[in-house]
């Protein structure tokens, strides 16, 4: 009898596939690697050959450079290879542009590897698609009750009245480079930001990626050679570390804005010196994350990097299989990592301006 674990099983150096002899977003360089996403925890350089979407493949060449694998294989959302009698679909995942679930088949069995997703909108990539599968892998970085994200057009709304309540203050927007500052800019538009949005030129090349696969930023200016007490009345998005140091200094004193699934949490957001939290995650909330087991519902659900107790304590007591994986590595390049957040921590009260 064919067990899930001879299909795929954690190893120290990622998700093994031993029929097809690859690994899935190893943690170090492998012969052949299956990438979900292009955040630099789930995508190294130094492999032998890259299976991933087109996006993903383009984003880890802007990101390492044209030499980060010996050979890129492009496999597009739909599309199936096969590879030693196991076959390999990618479908959206929702998290990032080009992040993918990986479906993995061999002999009946159908595994699909979650990579990391969000059930929710996002004009920046495609939808998360469900697949019909036998066992789920599935991330837990917001898995706690306490982790429910509010719509994204209230956190929008949150900055948008903020600029009108400060007109002559510079808002300083914390955003990822991959992912959440695209996201960011394109929910500004939709809200009806017509203005120029400054940027960081740690975005630069990958905002060039977005708009090159079709998602519109509109106009977007570099955020350098200014003045003192410059920009006032306008947005400028930044990689978080910038907004910490002397870069940040030149805006017209800066309302400090950080887009962030942790922001939900209020100690977080006071670490940081954040005057205005804006809970915005490319991961599943706890709702997201049990919907979508509810609608799967697979023979098993395997939970790795993230809050696995409290998912485990929910499959416990609604009849679904369910163990942890404990995969280690993944810390998330955009910070949404598996921090010790105690489920009894605050969570923010979304406000209507800064505080």
């Amino acid at each position: 009898m064919i067990r899930f674990e001879d299909l795929l099983h954690p190893t120290p150096s990622g998700l093994y596939c031993p029929p097809g002899d690859f690994y899935i977003d190893p943690v170090v360089p492998v012969d052949r690697a299956v990438v979900t996403h292009g955040h630099a925890d789930h995508a190294r350089s130094g492999h032998g050959t890259v299976l991933a979407t087109p996006q993903t493949l383009a984003i880890m060449g802007e990101r390492y450079g044209v030499d980060f694998t010996g050979l890129r294989q492009s496999l597009a959302y739909g599309e199936t290879v096969s590879h030693h009698g196991v076959s390999i679909t990618l479908y959206p995942a929702g998290h990032v542009l080009g992040s993918a679930q990986a479906l993995i088949e061999w002999k009946g069995l159908r595994m699909v590897v979650s990579g990391d997703y969000k059930r929710r909108r996002d004009p920046t990539c495609a939808a998360f698609e469900p697949v019909p599968c036998d066992v789920f892998i599935s991330e837990a970085t917001f898995g706690l009750p306490v982790f429910v994200h509010p719509p994204d057009s209230e956190e929008i709304g949150r900055l948008v009245h903020s600029l009108e309540q400060f007109p002559e203050r510079a808002h300083l927007v914390g955003a990822y480079a991959l992912g959440k500052a695209q996201r960011v800019i394109r929910l500004l538009r939709e809200a009806g930001w017509k203005r120029p949005v400054y940027v960081h030129g740690a975005l630069e090349r990958l905002n060039r990626l977005y708009e090159a696969e079709g998602v519109a930023l509109g106009p977007i200016l570099p955020a350098t050679g200014l003045k003192a007490n410059a920009l006032g009345g306008e947005v400028v998005v930044a990689p978080p570390s910038a907004t910490q140091d002397r870069w940040a200094r030149r805006f017209a004193d800066p309302v400090l804005a950080f887009a962030s699934g942790w922001m939900g949490v209020r100690a977080r957001a006071r670490q940081r010196g954040v005057e205005l939290p804006l809970v915005l995650s490319d991961h599943a909330d706890w709702p997201e994350l049990i919907a979508t087991f509810t609608e799967l519902k697979p023979e098993e659900v395997w939970i790795t990097h993230g809050r696995e107790e409290g998912l485990l304590r929910w499959a416990a007591l609604n009849d679904q299989k369910a163990r942890a994986l404990r995969l280690v590595g993944y810390d998330e390049d955009d910070l949404e990592q598996d921090l010790t957040v105690p489920a009894s921590e605050e969570v923010v009260t979304p406000q209507s301006g800064p505080g």
